[in-house]
């Protein structure tokens, strides 16, 4: 098939720099351009290191619109106002890994309406889109634990959610919560009950379970580790553990990048990958699933190729058969 010609906005930053690894790697993509405001003109592999030897593309200061598809992977706020200024042929697909247009009431602009693009949410409405808002790393893998149960409107009260996330989430800007010295042999906790990824959670919640109204209580961390989300998740639940079991397990049989364990799961499984492993317990009237993705991979990069790989009619595993960093 005639390759899917693919730039990026705003690729010298962490989502950017896996996005590009992925398209260097993908069968039937080209990259046309990488657009970089801070590093126009330089080597894509003096930013990106590890691309030393993989590709001489350099960045631009510029984009065109001899494309299929436009990756936006600037900061928050930057896709709207990129959008804004540079309106997009509607034969383009725009893929936004911020969260300009991630909510129901600002997902819009002139003729272009985003799709949420949580697959094992919304794998159809993906496949006819041309607008995809990729969800939040928090979001991504607390959804994945929690889905099942809103489909079977199991939700019986609030959802309980401790998650840890690498450094990377925060982006490659340097600051006073991300520098080595700081982040090294130390945790915090930040933005508890009130993080941004809850409403995309409590919208994707209410769409499957529409009398849902009861709090997600999160409560993010900081952890003294590159990449990687490990998400505890509880909530009241009647189901037993094999009803448990048998309703994930028959969930998700078709979503190829979410597991169910039947033993605990840990952050080493799933980076470098763009999987989701998940593990249940019950315990007294609660049940506990804990989740595991790679923040940069299933929570941003790697869920925008696969939601590229969908609107294009490509198997959506294709180019994302990842190796984990296990040791």
């Amino acid at each position: 098939m005639k390759k899917i010609r693919a730039g990026i906005i705003g690729g010298a930053g962490y989502t950017g720099g896996e996005l590009i690894r992925l398209l260097l790697f993908h069968p039937f993509v080209e990259i046309a351009f990488v657009q970089s405001n801070s590093n126009a003109q330089k080597p894509i592999s003096d930013v990106h290191t590890d691309l030393l030897g993989e590709t001489g593309l350099m960045f631009t200061s510029g984009h065109h619109t001899d494309i299929d598809v436009l990756f936006l992977c600037g900061g928050h706020n930057t896709a709207l106002a990129f959008m804004q200024q540079n309106p997009m042929p509607e034969t383009i697909a725009v893929i936004d890994l911020s969260q300009d247009f991630r909510h129901s009431a600002n997902n819009t602009i002139g003729n272009r309406t985003f799709v949420y693009g949580l697959p094992e949410l919304n794998r159809d409405k993906i496949k006819q889109a041309n607008s995809i808002a990729n969800p939040g790393c928090f979001a991504t893998c607390i959804q994945l634990a929690i889905l099942p149960l809103a489909a079977a409107q199991k939700l019986n009260g609030p959802i309980h959610v401790n998650a840890t996330t690498g450094s990377t989430g925060a982006g490659q800007a340097p600051g006073s919560t991300t520098h080595f010295s700081w982040r090294d042999s130390n945790m915090s906790v930040y933005k508890a009950f009130e993080h941004q990824h809850v409403q995309e959670i409590n919208e994707s919640l209410v769409s499957l379970h529409a009398n849902f109204g009861s709090e997600v209580l999160f409560v993010p961390q900081r952890g003294n580790f590159t990449r990687g989300i490990l998400a505890s998740v509880y909530v009241k639940c009647d189901l037993t553990t094999d009803e448990l079991s048998n309703l994930f397990q028959t969930h998700y049989a078709h979503h190829p990048f979410v597991t169910l364990s039947s033993r605990e799961v840990d952050i080493k499984q799933v980076v470098n990958t763009n999987r989701c492993f998940l593990h249940i317990a019950r315990h007294g009237d609660y049940v506990l699933i804990t989740a595991v993705i790679d923040n940069l991979l299933k929570g941003a990069s790697g869920q925008a190729v696969q939601n590229m790989n969908l609107i294009f009619g490509l198997d959506e595993k294709t180019g994302l058969q990842l190796k984990p960093s296990v040791f």
